[in-house]
């Protein structure tokens, strides 16, 4: 059945990967495609050197890698292989007539072809069909939106269930690119939040405030969630940040699950928007079940948050190389900077009373971003004698940053950056 193509004509999707080896199943979800109606363009990501029919050669990509062809057809496959992924990723960023991509193969070929999908910018439709999309899918996805889809049978050749899948793909990315969603009619200005479950209470005392002013966009601090924020930050999507919950940052240091790397607030360095931080949740760092906590830190104070989540509480000398590491991240930032330390704790369960209660840990935490930390007339540090999820806490937030965006710099960065 013919969609009814409500994108411009001159969009097209884009049927990628290893065509020396995954010829015959890209080809047939090439064909499904254009029975819709759509323009297709074939790219192939082989680095076999063998004759190609899709309609880029590999070679047309790789020489978009940043050494030029001979760094991906170097006569080494496991580099060749690599250097293709990055040359694809640099290649499918000139195109201007993206539409949607998909993709199909194993573990190899979603090597291949995920960074370039992740390359792509939200909202661009992204089809992994992937022998290894029912396992941990992080290294392909990342911060982007990408649909993994689970083969089920290897993709190799055409049989009852493979016919089914890859047709089942075609069609979504088909009908994800000739019925784009309607441009949003939200004239709000987008700002990020970050949250965890030990510093929601403040996360939403801040939003109820700001919500009628602002697309308050929220996200999970565990590692990808950061990440995914910054990317919008990077897209020109957010008019400014609340970076409430830094927790992403101990995961890094200290060896835990919910990392953002060690890039985590580097963005703010490359764009000058506004920037309210805190020290949500730098108590702890984030594990598994609690038997899959390291052995070497199976002595330390562990608290069960739940089945699925245990927390370990972050020590003096840790706390200090945290403290360390967002100072030089706030030193560097571009954009006007409020950075908000609650000197009552820095979580729920950080508070008088509670597991996480460590005066000395957050002592330690407090005086080495405040060693550190290069104030100016647009970078502050704030002490306030609450902790994170008193009422007064957020309500100072809310307040410097209604006192931020007033300066004419932030209101024409907001303006810029409004949906």
């Amino acid at each position: 059945m013919q969609l009814p193509v409500a994108a411009s004509s001159t969009r097209a999707a884009y049927v990628v990967g290893t065509f020396d080896t995954k010829g015959r199943e890209l080809f047939f979800i090439r064909q499904c495609i254009e029975k819709t109606g759509l323009r297709v363009v074939t790219v192939d990501l082989s680095t076999s050197g063998r004759t190609s029919t899709a309609s880029v050669h590999p070679r047309e990509v790789a020489r978009s890698h940043p050494q030029g062809e001979s760094a991906v057809f170097s006569g080494d496959r496991g580099s060749a292989v690599s250097a293709m992924a990055v040359a694809f990723e640099h290649y499918i960023q000139t195109r201007r007539d993206v539409g949607g991509i998909i993709s199909a193969g194993g573990s190899g070929g979603t090597s291949l072809a995920t960074p370039a999908m992740r390359a792509l910018p939200i909202g661009v439709p992204k089809v992994m069909v992937s022998t290894v999309a029912s396992g941990d899918t992080r290294q392909y996805v990342g911060p982007s939106d990408i649909c993994m889809m689970y083969s089920v049978t290897d993709v190799q050749g055409i049989n009852r269930i493979s016919e089914k899948v890859l047709s089942n793909a075609a069609h979504a990315l088909a009908g994800m690119v000739a019925q784009p969603p309607a441009q949003s009619i939200e004239t709000k200005p987008a700002i990020g939040l970050t949250m965890f479950g030990v510093t929601t209470t403040c996360l939403q005392a801040v939003v109820k405030q700001l919500e009628n002013e602002y697309d308050c966009l929220v996200f999970h601090a565990t590692g990808v969630g950061g990440q995914s924020m910054e990317k919008l930050v990077d897209s020109g999507l957010l008019a400014g940040v609340l970076d409430i919950t830094t927790t992403e940052i101990p995961d890094e240091l200290v060896g835990g699950v919910f990392s953002a790397g060690a890039s985590r607030m580097d963005v703010y360095a490359r764009h000058d928007i506004p920037y309210i931080g805190s020290c949500g949740a730098l108590d702890m760092v984030n594990f598994g079940a609690l038997d899959t906590v390291p052995e070497k830190f199976k002595h330390r104070l562990l608290y069960k948050h739940n089945a699925s989540v245990t927390l370990m509480r972050t020590t003096a000398q840790e706390c200090q190389q945290i403290g360390e590491f967002i100072a030089r991240k706030l030193n560097a930032m571009r954009g006007p900077v409020r950075f908000f330390i609650p000197e009552g704790g820095v979580s729920a369960i950080d508070k008088a009373g509670q597991p996480f209660h460590d005066p000395e840990a957050d002592r330690a935490l407090f005086e080495a971003i405040e060693k550190n930390f290069r104030a100016g007339s647009q970078r502050q540090l704030i002490r306030l004698p609450y902790n994170i999820n008193d009422e007064a806490f957020s309500d100072a937030l809310v307040k410097a940053w209604r006192e931020m965006v007033k300066t004419p710099h932030a209101l024409s960065q907001a303006k810029k950056r409004a949906f």
